[in-house]
């Protein structure tokens, strides 16, 4: 793959999980890279981008934009020949799913991609959709044909009421697709990835994947974990599918990036052999009957949820990322070793 050097590319979200280790890959691979920013003055949330900057061969320069705001990108994105879209909220506990999701993910991706689309040296664009935007809960998955998730199927199950996340991810997809077929500028791409894991660049992450993996160090899974279908991908794997899909010259359409099939207990029980002595990590399954009754009080998920969800078996094709992208898949277990360690280091779960 030749990762052009010869146009600065745009970050949106630069300062987020994914794409932090995105705006990494390409400093390093000699890029110019134009990072969108909420507060290009907020040094301490970009001190983490700057010290990469200051050793790679490429150089970042930070843009203040404002994903409703529109045309708050035409700066940032004046010159570039890539637009990588990351920017977009990943959260599960919301008061109002319209302001806090749905208009971040619908109106941000509206205003980047118009933007784009007026932009004469944009020749792709690539947006971090999930595979929330083809999936609500695991038991779509045995409703897919063949049992298993593919980029041709569209979640058609999430609303504002419930899982607005996913409902949030396909309504942004979708409007996408929507603006790129209606010009011929630029070529869109676009990312999907499971629960995305491993460790972050910046200090203080918030991704939704920390909460749940605090969990299992913090005593809140002593007791077992509910076997809840996921599937999981390595926050570096995911980085690189982006370079990937913003520099090869075939690549197109959707991609699920998803390394491993697999479910939360499974999840917590890759860290018994390092850490299982010092920390509670999971270590046998929480009935569903048990969940059922209590996730509602205990942690606010509705019985919907556990009875589409827990002992459901959750399945995803990763072949064509493998074969138009050329990824590989880093094991479940260092993805989350890494991440451990480092909100051990952090102190997250104290002394």
């Amino acid at each position: 793959m030749d990762v052009s050097t010869d146009r600065p590319v745009l970050v949106t979200g630069a300062t987020g999980y994914v794409a932090g280790w995105l705006v990494k890959d390409l400093l390093e691979a000699g890029v110019t890279v134009h990072a969108a920013v909420r507060d290009p003055r907020a040094a301490a949330k970009l001190e983490h981008l700057v010290r990469i900057a200051d050793k790679a061969p490429g150089s970042i320069r930070f843009f203040e934009t404002d994903l409703l705001q529109p045309g708050s990108y035409t700066e940032a994105m004046a010159g570039c020949s890539v637009v990588f879209h990351t920017a977009s909220p990943f959260t599960i506990s919301v008061r109002d799913p319209r302001r806090e999701l749905i208009d971040p993910a619908l109106t941000g991706t509206r205003n980047v991609l118009e933007s784009a689309a007026a932009t004469a040296s944009v020749t792709r664009v690539v947006v971090t959709s999930s595979c929330a935007a083809i999936y609500t809960d695991a038991i779509d998955c045995a409703r897919a044909p063949g049992g298993v998730l593919t980029e041709d199927i569209w979640n058609t199950t999430a609303s504002l009421s419930y899982q607005p996340y996913s409902y949030s991810k396909t309504l942004a997809e979708k409007e996408a697709w929507k603006i790129a077929d209606a010009q011929d500028r630029f070529r869109l791409v676009t990312i999907n990835p499971s629960l995305v894991i491993g460790p972050a660049l910046s200090d203080a992450p918030t991704s939704e994947s920390f909460r749940i993996v605090r969990q299992m160090g913090d005593g809140t899974l002593r007791q077992g974990a509910p076997k809840l279908g996921l599937g999981v991908v390595d926050v570096r794997d995911v980085a690189s599918a982006h370079l990937a899909a913003g520099f090869r010259e075939d690549a197109e359409g959707r991609h699920i990036v998803s390394g491993h099939n697999t479910n939360l207990l499974e999840l917590g029980k890759v860290l018994i052999e390092k850490y299982g002595s010092r920390y509670p990590v999971p270590r046998k399954s929480l009935p569903k009957w048990v969940v059922w009754l209590a996730g509602p009080v205990m942690s606010g998920i509705s019985r919907k949820f556990v009875t589409n969800n827990v002992d459901v078996t959750w399945r995803a094709d990763n072949s064509r990322s493998k074969s138009a992208l050329g990824m590989t898949y880093r094991p479940m277990k260092a993805s989350m070793e890494d991440m451990f360690q480092q909100m051990i280091d952090a102190g997250v779960f104290g002394k």
